[in-house]
């Protein structure tokens, strides 16, 4: 069985045979499931393009919002460093300022 056209004739043949209603039964429905399968690859072929298309669009705004959030974290970290230095000067401006004076 290499092509379509191969297939309706032989269930065609197995129907007019009529030696076992359930094999041909079983043939018709081997037929039509192979049919279907056929279908649905040819529609999966023409459809590739639009999928992959939107499998690209999704996979670079998941980029873009990784960056995003790369870069908020990184501010956020810089933000802590710079409030640690201010909280550092004015801490150490205190401590100079308590110790006692030698004269």
């Amino acid at each position: 069985m290499e092509t379509v056209q191969e297939l309706i004739p032989l269930a065609k043949e197995m129907m007019a045979q009529k030696r076992k209603g359930k094999m041909v039964k079983l043939y018709v429905l081997g037929s039509v499931l192979a049919l279907f399968g056929v279908v649905l690859g040819l529609m999966e072929t023409v459809c590739s393009p639009f999928t992959a298309a939107s499998r690209l669009r999704d996979q670079e705004a998941a980029v873009a919002e990784l960056q995003a959030a790369l870069e908020r974290q990184a501010l956020q970290k810089q933000a802590l460093r710079e409030k640690g230095k201010q909280q550092d000067t004015v801490l150490g401006g205190r401590a100079l300022s308590n110790r006692p004076q030698a004269s």
